[in-house]
């Protein structure tokens, strides 16, 4: 079980207030890349949004975002890991860079070993979501139409995905199997719950919570140990359906392998600083995200466990590449 304690958190957060000022003085001469490997109006597209720009003013040099989608962040992940390794070409990505090392597609490397973490930014609960006519009015519901065997729709931004991974692991646990309709990314996902084209979506929490409040989607719960300190009023499947459940996303920063030393020291200072802005705590906690704050060697643990949590669930399922 991959957890990160809410007390360890809090304390490496709290621990990181004296530290000091960023020196990154003639690091970064010129603007900075930050790839998202997904459409916008994802989850890792609202963390970025938030994050990006204390980070920013923290390093004290403009960083620009770029949205790269395609094939699960592959495409993404790509343009970093050929890029320079200078420091001002960075990813900022979730847990699906775990599922693309644990399904990868054959000819194609590994990214892991190419890449150097930077940071773990931050931490939230997936929440499945369902349109309001879907016959789908809480996670019992979707548990009993699982274990009958009845076809649900589920939508996930991308086959092979953190998201579609962590759909396995949940209806492992119920007892039945979704069919999983892939998408680009978590906006457009959205569209088609919202339409009621699809009967439910497994989606960052951040990306959804709107619209859950507005009533136009259905929470049927959220996919972590505890309720989402952002939306205490979604129940966790674990507490329903599913006893002793858990899986949550996380957001992180890399840069590509062989970044020198000095200049990963410089970002992940500067991520860190960032992360301890108030603004940009309470803009991801309404968003339904936690602050992690977190620097490269407890990241990278955090990155192997993922990967191998992943790849069990592609093996118990049957997964195949080309099903990516």
């Amino acid at each position: 079980m991959i957890r990160l304690p809410r007390r360890a958190l809090l304390g490496a957060s709290a621990s990181l207030l004296a530290a000091p000022a960023v020196r990154a003085q003639g690091l970064f001469p010129r603007p900075l890349r930050a790839i998202v490997p997904f459409p916008p109006a994802g989850g890792v597209d609202v963390f970025a949004r938030a994050f990006v720009p204390a980070f920013s003013a923290a390093l004290g040099q403009s960083i620009v975002i770029e949205n790269i989608g395609g094939a699960s962040s592959r495409v993404g992940n790509q343009a970093v890991v050929r890029a320079a390794a200078d420091g001002h070409t960075l990813l900022i990505t979730n847990d699906t860079l775990a599922a693309v090392e644990a399904l990868p597609v054959p000819g194609t490397g590994p990214f892991v070993p190419r890449l150097a973490p930077v940071l773990l930014g931050a931490t939230a609960s997936h929440v499945v979501v369902a349109h309001p006519r879907a016959g789908l009015p809480d996670a019992a519901a979707y548990a009993q139409r699982l274990r009958a065997r009845q076809r649900v729709t589920m939508g996930v931004p991308g086959l092979g995905t953190a998201h579609h991974f962590a759909s396995e692991l949940l209806a492992e646990a119920l007892g039945g199997r979704p069919d999983h309709i892939a998408y680009r990314g978590g906006g457009p996902l959205i569209v088609d719950v919202l339409s009621g084209t699809l009967d439910a979506g497994l989606i960052t929490l951040g990306t959804a919570i709107d619209h859950v409040r507005a009533g136009r989607l259905v929470a049927l719960g959220v996919t972590g140990k505890e309720r989402s300190p952002g939306a205490p009023e979604i129940p966790t499947f674990a507490e329903t359906v599913a006893p002793g459940f858990e899986i949550r996303t996380w957001q992180g920063i890399l840069a590509p392998a062989g970044t020198p030393a000095p200049v990963l020291a410089a970002l992940t200072e500067a991520g860190l600083a960032a992360l301890r802005d108030p603004r940009v705590v309470e803009r991801l906690a309404g968003q339904g995200y936690e602050a992690a704050g977190l620097g490269p060697e407890p990241f990278g643990t955090l990155l192997r466990d993922t990967v191998a949590r992943f790849a069990g669930i592609v093996g118990a399922v049957g997964l195949r590449p080309e099903e990516s």
